[in-house]
């Protein structure tokens, strides 16, 4: 079920209005269902794999818990550890793999004959996969005790708000949640809902008019060169932003409506001022379970020099192949390592060519400047992420600024995919966007709302809703991180 469907405008507020009537010792029951029935929607037999994963991490965890040895406990992590990462891998990766062995052997003349497997992969599986995990991790670590409330521990690990794509919550923050009693508040109803109503405007009005030219270009790259493969690129910056941060503001809002507060998963990610910022902004469920399960254990920034390297590298590397199964995204992530092992190396140069250039005498020209300059290697970064091969990345990389010239002819449906008038609103909404990122850098804006008059207030309220119901794209555009 998509959050953008008619069967979510029905869904959500029947499991609501039910969810405040019946009795609180019932309502994780409800949740449970309700969860099920919002995977299931997209594929029935799927529910198993996270019916296999609930019931496997249960009984791990069950089992930790009972072991006051370290190696004891070890053994049932392992047991999580593999039937997560295998169900993962044979879903996810397997024939990425396979198919990357078959090319090498056929290049060296060698026959390989172990087939792929024709197998759909599931909406969510890396979502589900990780948060599972950090349970089991949890555990193990003794940071938490493990849960015996087989309905609770199902309902963390299917909670259907983000369920298929985050965030992606810890069992120490969302499990004690389900053991609250949240009665019906208005205030807190109505700031889920505003804050789900700005993620509909982002993904239904932004994101899914950015697609319709992002696609059109990135899967036809090579009839395409200079101007319309920069503005494709530009867009799809704000298209996969747009798309994730509204998911994740439907999701943080409809946890909200029930008094079930999720982490924050975005914080303005394209003012940061250095790559570092930017994972400290950017899906920051991930980037801190990645910091607490990997980077951490590995040694963090406790070692040597060349070890913390390597330790960045190897994150961003896993962090890559976690997003999909296919070189780019591995080129990707590989690219960010690079990126910061880079600043970490060069910042004493870039101090002195800071003090050159006098711009420490200009802290807020040099802030823009950073700020810029941090977006565009992003930006540099998507082209690997968004295309469907390294050879077609390749092509865009090197076509960028071929016959780069300004032609208003090419502004029409047939060559970009959009008209001038929805290219016209796409630049509007982004813009109107990041004004509204700039006043959020000292209060949220619905905090800023709530101070003002409710004629002012609703105003807003009427005009965001007409944008989405007259402006937006109703064509089902699934949310991008779904494929993850």
């Amino acid at each position: 079920m998509l959050f953008n469907s008619l069967h979510f405008l029905f869904f959500f507020p029947i499991v609501v209005g039910i969810y405040f009537a019946i009795p609180y010792r019932f309502r994780w029951v409800l949740l449970l269902i309700a969860s099920y029935y919002f995977y299931m929607c997209w594929k029935i037999e799927y529910i198993l794999l996270i019916i296999i994963s609930t019931l496997i991490d249960y009984f791990a965890g069950l089992k930790m818990g009972e072991k006051q040895d370290k190696k004891e406990r070890k053994k049932y992590l392992i047991l999580s550890l593999l039937t997560n990462l295998g169900l993962l891998f044979a879903f996810k990766y397997f024939n990425f793999f396979n198919n990357s062995i078959r090319e090498s052997f056929a290049y060296l003349n060698i026959t390989y004959h172990i087939p792929s497997l024709k197998l759909l992969l599931p909406v969510g599986i890396s979502f589900y996969t990780f948060q599972t995990l950090s349970y089991s991790f949890d555990v193990y670590r003794g940071k938490r005790k493990p849960e015996k409330h087989l309905g609770i521990f199902a309902l963390y690990v299917a909670f259907f708000p983000q369920l298929v794509a985050g965030p992606i919550e810890r069992s120490t923050h969302l499990i004690p949640q389900f053991y609250e009693n949240y009665d019906f508040d208005y205030t807190r109803v109505t700031n889920g809902l505003k804050l789900m109503l700005w993620g509909f405007f982002k993904k239904l009005v932004i994101a899914d008019r950015l697609a319709v030219l992002v696609n059109q270009i990135y899967n036809n790259p090579t009839d395409y060169s200079g101007l319309p493969l920069i503005i494709a690129t530009y867009f799809f910056a704000f298209q996969i932003y747009c798309d994730f941060s509204g998911y994740s503001d439907i999701a943080i809002g409809a946890s909200q409506v029930m008094g079930f507060k999720l982490m924050d998963n975005f914080n303005r990610p394209y003012f940061s001022k250095s790559i570092s910022e930017f994972w400290k902004r950017w899906h920051l469920s991930l980037s801190t379970w990645f910091k607490d399960y990997l980077y951490i254990p590995l040694g963090g920034n406790q070692v040597s020099k060349y070890r913390l390297y390597s330790n960045i590298l190897v994150v961003f590397l896993v962090s890559g192949l976690w997003h999909g199964a296919n070189w780019t995204f591995i080129f990707w992530g590989a690219l960010h390592g690079i990126y910061l092992v880079s600043s970490i190396k060069t910042i004493s140069f870039r101090n002195k060519i800071c003090k050159l250039f006098y711009l420490d005498k200009f802290p807020h020209l040099h802030k823009y400047f950073k700020i810029l300059v941090t977006f565009h290697l992003v930006l540099f970064g998507w082209i690997f992420f968004r295309a469907n091969s390294i050879n077609e990345a390749y092509y865009i990389v090197t076509h960028l600024f071929s016959n780069l010239k300004f032609n208003l002819s090419i502004f029409n449906e047939k060559t970009l995919g959009l008209g001038r008038f929805d290219f016209i609103i796409a630049l509007l909404s982004i813009l109107f966007m990041e004004v509204i990122h700039f006043t959020q850098r000292h209060k949220r804006m619905r905090q800023f709302l709530s101070e003002k008059p409710i004629w002012f207030r609703w105003s807003v309220y009427y005009i965001m809703t007409m944008a989405i119901l007259l402006l937006g794209k109703f064509n089902l555009q699934k949310f991008i991180y779904f494929q993850f």
